[in-house]
């Protein structure tokens, strides 16, 4: 553990060295991008979810209430502080390697933004190899993001908001795509991402990617978001697969490391 704070240390200095403080961008009044956002939400499918399945698989509620709410949201107030100083609305969360936290951090993380007044959250499944958001969430997708990369299917029949989250959005994957970093660095995506992307202005889109380490996929769609966010797991992640996973995104700017599973004061547990 002390390693790996010590790395999480050294990552925060050289990162706030470079990451200098700037004027916020002047948004669209607040009422009129919650209609747009309210009017996609009523026309997005509604899909079925299990509370139990939900509790067993760490989805928090979407007051983001229980033990890890307070944490997430949190984490929430940092991330948006850093978006929106910069006029950002995309968040890439990435670990080092597998089991580190990264989807459970992306998905709570996605339900606490939309528990705030003045936004909504789109929840993109990028790992393509091993898609999962839609099984945490318990539900079994008709379309999946692969066919919309593809150009199998329109984002919007994709698009489903899981009952009881007024203000989330999920953009899942159906089934894991063999050539994955290909697809996800294709001209097609680019679209698709600039379409998600500009389409609502007080949307924050998540998307979750697969590990860093295990392949080229986060390297070859870094270039498509704003910024990202790395997930550590206390006693999992080592701190040469930290260090490596910064050294191969550096081409993007990292707002903030999240320690995952810390058996210490939940104050440590975000470090920027």
């Amino acid at each position: 553990m002390e390693r790996l704070q010590k790395a999480l240390d050294l990552a925060r200095a050289e990162r706030d060295g470079k990451f200098l403080a700037s004027a916020a961008r002047p948004t669209e009044p607040a009422a009129r991008a919650n209609m747009q956002d309210t009017q996609v939400l009523s026309r997005t499918r509604v899909v079925d979810t299990e509370p139990s399945v939900l509790r067993a698989n760490g989805v928090m509620p979407a007051d983001a209430s229980g033990p890890a709410g307070h944490s997430f949201k949190m984490l929430r107030t940092q991330v948006l502080q850093r978006l929106r100083q910069r006029g950002w609305n995309t968040l890439a969360l990435i670990s080092p390697t597998p089991k580190d936290g990264k989807t459970f951090t992306a998905i709570n993380l996605a339900i606490a933004i939309a528990g705030d007044t003045n936004h909504t959250t789109l929840l993109v499944d990028f790992d393509l190899r091993n898609p999962c958001v839609h099984r945490r969430f318990g539900i079994e997708p008709e379309i999946g993001v692969e066919q919309c990369l593809r150009g199998e299917a329109g984002v919007s029949e994709a698009l489903v908001n899981p009952q009881g989250y007024p203000k989330l959005v999920l953009l899942p994957a159906r089934n894991s795509v063999s050539n994955s970093s290909d697809l996800l660095s294709s001209e097609r995506t680019r679209r698709v991402i600039r379409e998600i992307k500009e389409r609502y202005p007080n949307r924050v889109v998540l998307f979750d990617l697969p590990p860093v380490l295990g392949a080229d996929d986060a390297l070859a769609f870094a270039p498509q978001v704003d910024a990202g966010l790395v997930v550590v797991g206390e006693e999992h992640t080592r701190r040469e697969d930290l260090q490596r996973c910064f050294e191969i995104m550096h081409a993007i700017p990292i707002i903030g490391t999240v320690l995952n599973g810390s058996r210490t004061d939940t104050s440590r547990a975000y470090v920027y």
